[in-house]
């Protein structure tokens, strides 16, 4: 059973040895765990993955492999009280819905302080408290056309801002492409020179050479061939874009194969006031924007990539983000982006014909002089067309 699960790890290009493996049999052997799948995952891990990069990769193919096996648990364990008080969404009538109003970002942050003094206990279903199911604009689970989320996961997406620890994993950069289509759109974008050591044979100049020389062989070389053009790439991660996972992936591996001299920052909906590079450590180690904005030359081609749908309160107003009170609105940021790199596009792997129901991505789209272009064939040409101007 084990070999198997071995090659299912080497066919999902996690870098796994046999001496790694026979490690992981020998803790077996020697009962280190209980009879337990999650105990066995956590087991496989430490023994099995060398690098967290691999993390994510390991993760799909434990579960690919094991789908199906349950854990081994006590039967007679006592059922958590809020695994029973959890209920159903509450679905409400077109009608209903549209009674609900919108307080307005500034209503919604003074009525919550109120409710954080006032409220004492739980509150479920209801239109007023903190709590879950119900209308209420503070909580999860019900429905609201306009509210902060406490706890719980996002279904409607009308939160304007999440008070929860929210962990975003990275994008994998070695995924091999089912198609070479992405690369073929992104070589559009190129600008060749040779610069640096003379390392490689100049075919056509040393037969010339050898020629004038009369037969006697002279060899000359020249330097390498590379593309010189420089690319900073932003990548939305997290809330919205958890649906379009596998086609940022395949586009981020494509565009790290394609150019040498690429630079990659993660952001969160909007760009604010910092960037981070691993979205495991994004809280430990930050990279302000300001140094970002300077340290790349204005010839670099800046590619967002993001689906570019949000509440507006995140690209216009101050303490706008989901996550935390930033002092200066989005779309600031934004606009310093834009002008320090005036090469510049945004794709967005959202489906083209949802853009005009998306408000958000009206406002991007005018803040980006209307560069935004689909994750699509077409879309990525007519982009690397217009960076390479």
């Amino acid at each position: 059973m084990l070999i198997d699960f071995f090659f299912t790890l080497r066919d999902a290009k996690v870098p796994v040895s046999i001496k790694e493996f026979l490690t992981l049999l020998e803790a077996l052997d020697k009962q280190l765990i209980a009879p337990s799948l999650d105990e066995f995952y956590y087991l496989a891990r430490l023994t099995l993955v060398k690098d967290e990069a691999h993390f994510d990769k390991f993760d799909r193919a434990f579960g690919a492999y094991f789908k199906g096996v349950d854990t081994v648990f006590d039967s007679k364990a006592d059922i958590p009280l809020d695994w029973l008080m959890k209920r159903l969404e509450r679905e409400l009538t077109p009608e209903q819905k549209a009674e609900l109003q919108k307080l307005g970002y500034d209503k919604l942050m003074a009525r919550l302080q109120e409710l954080l003094k006032e409220q004492k206990e739980r509150h479920e279903g209801g239109s007023k408290w903190i709590g879950t199911g119900g209308t209420s604009p503070f909580g999860n689970g019900g429905t609201n056309p306009e509210g902060i989320r406490i706890g719980g996961k996002g279904g409607n997406r009308t939160a304007v801002k999440v008070w929860d620890q929210r962990s975003y994993r990275d994008y994998d950069g070695e995924r091999e492409l089912g198609t070479r289509n992405l690369k073929v759109a992104l070589r559009r974008l190129r600008r060749f020179a040779r610069q640096g050591a003379a390392e490689e044979l100049a075919l056509d100049d040393t037969i010339r050479s050898t020629a004038n020389n009369a037969g006697w062989l002279d060899i000359k070389m020249q330097p390498e061939r590379k593309n010189r053009i420089k690319v900073l790439m932003l990548l939305d991660v997290g809330g919205t874009m958890d649906d379009h996972i596998e086609r940022t992936e395949e586009l981020f591996s494509a565009a790290q194969a394609e150019f040498k001299h690429m630079e990659f920052f993660y952001f969160h909906n909007c760009v604010y006031d910092y960037l981070w590079k691993q979205n495991r450590r994004r809280h430990a180690e930050r990279f302000p924007t300001w140094d970002v904005l300077r340290k790349y030359p204005p010839d670099t081609r800046l590619i967002f990539v993001g689906d570019a749908t949000m509440s507006p309160y995140e690209i216009l107003a101050p303490g706008g983000s989901v996550e935390y009170s930033n002092e200066e609105a989005g779309a600031e940021w934004l606009a310093r982006f834009i002008n320090a790199f005036p090469k510049f596009a945004w794709l967005n792997p959202e489906p083209e014909n949802l853009w005009p129901y998306r408000q958000s991505i009206a406002i991007i789209r005018q803040i980006m002089n209307n560069r935004m272009f689909p994750i699509t064939m077409d879309g990525l040409e007519r982009a690397m067309r217009l960076l390479s101007k």
